[in-house]
């Protein structure tokens, strides 16, 4: 349920089946609602994405002008200067929203979850919002995912791998060829990027497919997850 909490992100919230030892946190693409987003999802598979042990919560962006739609206002993650991946990074909007997310990463590392039993990924925008998060905050969570998401050419992700260190979470990309509005050559080059930088990252291709999500994607996607959050967690 989304707590009163100023400033806190709206949220719908798929609770486990059985007892909760990890969190999967899903971002929304531009324009859309945590709400929406978990509609979707439940609409190509005919039911909530469900797990035994996971929470899965899907987040709202809140609401702010949106530059690429001259801008109005939208759930937007961050602004852009433009939908490309050779300009840059609205990187103000970017750090703050940064912020937002930590806040609800520390809601589940209160609640008991270890932040290695975190996942964070997301659809379009919303998996390019994980990747900054993850990447350049939260190095310990358990992983990222990505679909149909890209970083612009001199992102401030690849700036931060250049210098670290640690280790760091694995990325599961999905993208469709056939998208028109955030190209298939912008994902491959982010995996690309990513894997010279160190990340263990994996890229699924989907012929055919548009700017959009479909069942063996997800199907694909919740293997993952279980994969990353396997259902109890080896007690050290």
């Amino acid at each position: 349920l989304a707590m009163a909490v100023p400033g806190a992100l709206q949220r719908s919230v798929v609770s486990p089946a059985g007892r909760h030892t990890a969190s999967l946190i899903f971002l929304h693409g531009s324009g859309d609602t945590g709400q929406g987003a978990r509609a979707w999802i439940k609409q190509i598979l005919n039911q909530d994405m469900t797990f035994q042990h996971i929470k899965v919560i899907y987040p709202t962006a809140p609401a702010r002008p949106y530059t690429p739609i001259k801008g109005a206002i939208s759930n937007v993650w961050f602004d852009r200067y433009k939908i490309c991946n050779d300009c840059p990074e609205h990187i103000e909007s970017i750090d703050s929203m940064c912020q937002g997310l930590t806040d609800l990463i520390n809601d589940e590392v209160k609640n008991g979850i270890a932040k290695n039993r975190i996942l964070i990924g997301g659809f379009s925008m919303g998996g390019g919002m994980a990747m900054h998060l993850a990447y350049r905050f939260h190095q310990d969570l358990a992983g990222v995912f990505a679909l149909s998401s890209f970083l612009n050419k001199d992102s401030a992700v690849y700036q931060a791998l250049k210098r670290n260190e640690s280790a760091l979470p694995e990325l599961f990309q999905c993208h469709g060829t056939a998208d028109e509005l955030v190209l298939y050559s912008w994902g491959e080059e982010t995996n690309k990027m990513l894997k010279s930088l160190g990340v263990s990252a994996s890229l699924h291709t989907f012929p055919n497919l548009n700017h959009e999500l479909n069942r063996t994607e997800i199907e694909k996607l919740k293997s993952w997850i279980v994969k990353k959050l396997p259902v109890e967690a080896q007690k050290a």
